[in-house]
């Protein structure tokens, strides 16, 4: 195993026990030497894996004292919340709570792209949203759909719009939710609550009120709001199911040992 993949494991444990609150905010991280002992590395292996920890936003630095642990939750930034998200994952009520706040933020941006080019001079060339789209379609009927990679090709898209409409700060938020996201796989699966294919069929559907020029009447938006909030209560549903079938799953496995034992 190389020493930046040792480096890498040791700040992802380090981090997990912080987001679970076992270290708690103000407090003395483990000092080199004792992170040397413990993960049974050489001193230099275990500065690097603690300066890792502090890139993550997880600790900070105080000379003359060591490493101090940072309050992540109420003074991390996006990046901090994007790790902290994907290390409270073995924690279901702290990764549930902080998904939804993902999925609130995620729908706004969104909704906010869709219906604000709808009603703007619609500047981005329909044949290339079209082949975005016939990726995502055929990435959807594939025998196992790539959801990931139908994903990210949706996080682009609307990356394309917010560009268009001259939106830099929701597409700088919209990428660093997409990083959250792509990084937990059952965050991943629960963006499919239905069909890959209803995801090919709402592109389409908004390209063509785009190719048509006359946009939607108020009803009509009206019902794609509700049937937008609907889809995202699907989403946040899906991942608590996820999340609380795989802590179970754990928990037969750990029943299983212990009768073998």
């Amino acid at each position: 195993m190389g020493s930046q993949t040792v480096v890498a494991d040791v700040a992802d444990e380090l981090a997990r026990r912080v987001a679970a609150g076992e270290y708690q905010p103000g407090d003395l991280m483990p000092s080199v030497r004792q992170v040397a002992e413990e993960f049974d590395m050489n001193r230099a292996t275990a500065q690097l894996t603690l300066g890792r920890l502090e890139s993550y936003g997880f600790v900070e630095a105080r000379r003359g004292k060591g490493f101090t642990i940072r309050d992540v939750r109420e003074a991390g930034g996006i990046d901090v919340y994007r790790h902290l998200f994907r290390f409270s994952v073995p924690m279901p009520d702290t990764a549930i709570e902080m998904f939804r706040d993902i999925v609130e933020v995620e729908r706004g941006i969104v909704m906010e792209a869709l219906l604000a080019y709808t009603g703007s001079e619609q500047q981005i060339d329909p044949a290339e949203l079209k082949a975005d789209i016939d990726r995502l379609e055929a990435l959807a009927r594939l025998e196992v759909p790539d959801f990931r990679q139908i994903l990210a090709i949706e996080v682009a898209l609307v990356r394309k719009l917010l560009t268009a409409l001259g939106l830099s700060m929701q597409r700088a938020i919209l990428n660093s939710i997409g990083e959250m996201v792509l990084e937990v796989p059952e965050a991943i699966a629960a963006y499919f609550a239905g069909a890959a294919d209803l995801h090919v069929l709402v592109w389409r559907a908004l390209v063509a009120v785009w190719d048509s020029g006359s946009g939607p009447s108020e009803a009509q938006l009206a019902l794609f709001e509700d049937l937008f909030g609907m889809y995202h209560e699907k989403v946040t549903a899906k991942f608590e199911e996820l999340l609380d079938g795989a802590e179970a799953d754990a928990g037969h496995v750990d029943d299983a040992h212990a009768a073998t034992a």
